[in-house]
């Protein structure tokens, strides 16, 4: 059959001109592709059928063969120029460049590396538990027994009733620490927290703490004290006003809740402090007694000094930036 042969030649004097991988692409097309020769042929093989006087199934096969060729030379005439680099005259290598985007790191991530770094300067290692948690380690090592007051508070996410929830509070990994390390220990828990609550500027139905415990042999107030205020000082700044007042958490005896003066307006009161010129950042005191003994310490001989911070509001105030929903929507960079 004389036309197969015709075009065969053809294609063979045109990949010999080919110099670069867009030629290759546009003798492709030529030939093999939708509207190219080789199915311009396939269309009207009838036609090609009653001038050589063949069968249509003989033509079909010989066309057929054509293509596979036509494949085969343009296959490796591809392997030949990607050994040469894919390089020809129609690339310019003098070119610049695109320069690919490159995604930067989120506000949570860039403070709890900061956050992490000063709690490792005086001694804390970084420790992590499940987001899915049970009632006990949530609530009843949480010195929080059925009935208590202070459940209803947390509207927590019941997975599987009654037992399996997703954590209302990082107080979870505290229990867990305190039952499988050795004493001492000293650690800080940042991580997600899951409360059933409505979004608003300052709260949000997933939220990050920041988890601190530690348990010695004669730990007191005054080494929460200046932990914080540590904390506070290296992080916020020098000049930063820190307060600790009186107040109560099941998990601590004597509690205390940890403001500091709000950098939106300076004390002065605005949205986002709600008016009062302080922002609290963490809850804290003493471990409780009975926390210890449910995770087999001695209270007698050990005490324990434990913080629970909104991570999100101190990236608020780290970063200014005054909505928490900022922080979990998607953002084109």
């Amino acid at each position: 059959m004389i036309v197969p042969e015709t075009i065969l030649t053809a294609a063979r004097q045109d990949l010999a001109a080919v110099k670069g991988i867009s030629q290759l692409e546009e003798i492709e097309t030529k030939y093999l592709g939708r509207n190219g020769k080789v199915n311009s042929l396939f269309k009207n093989m009838k036609k090609l059928a009653e001038e050589a006087s063949k069968d249509v199934k003989e033509i079909g096969k010989e066309l057929n063969r054509l293509k596979q060729e036509l494949e085969r030379l343009i296959t490796e005439k591809k392997e030949l120029l990607l050994a040469d680099g894919g390089t020809g005259p129609d690339i310019d290598l003098t070119l610049p460049g695109i320069r690919p985007r490159i995604g930067k790191l989120h506000p949570h991530t860039l403070v709890r590396r900061q956050m992490n770094d000063i709690f490792k300067g005086m001694g804390f290692s970084v420790y992590e538990g499940p987001h899915i948690e049970t009632d006990e380690y949530v609530f009843e090592r949480a010195n929080l027994p059925k009935n208590h007051p202070a459940r209803s508070l947390q509207d927590t996410i019941i997975i599987e009733n009654p037992d399996i929830l997703l954590r209302s509070h990082t107080s979870s990994v505290q229990s867990r620490a305190m039952e499988n390390l050795e004493l001492p220990i000293r650690l800080v828990v940042p991580g997600f927290a899951f409360r059933y609550e409505t979004p608003n500027q300052t709260n949000h139905f997933i939220f990050l703490q920041y988890e601190g415990i530690a348990v010695a042999e004669d730990l007191t107030m005054a080494d929460l004290h200046g932990a914080l205020e540590t904390f506070c000082k290296m992080f916020f700044g020098r000049d930063t006003k820190v307060r600790i007042r009186c107040k109560y958490y099941p998990q601590v005896e004597p509690g205390c809740g940890l403001d500091i003066q709000c950098k939106f307006c300076g004390g002065k009161g605005c949205a986002v402090c709600k008016r009062r010129g302080w922002v609290e950042i963490a809850g804290a005191g003493m471990v409780h007694a009975n926390m210890l003994r449910m995770n087999g310490i001695d209270p007698s001989r050990y005490s324990g000094f434990a913080w629970g911070m909104g991570f999100d509001r101190i990236v608020m105030q780290k970063l200014n930036i005054d909505d928490i929903r900022k922080l979990y929507n998607g953002a084109l960079i």
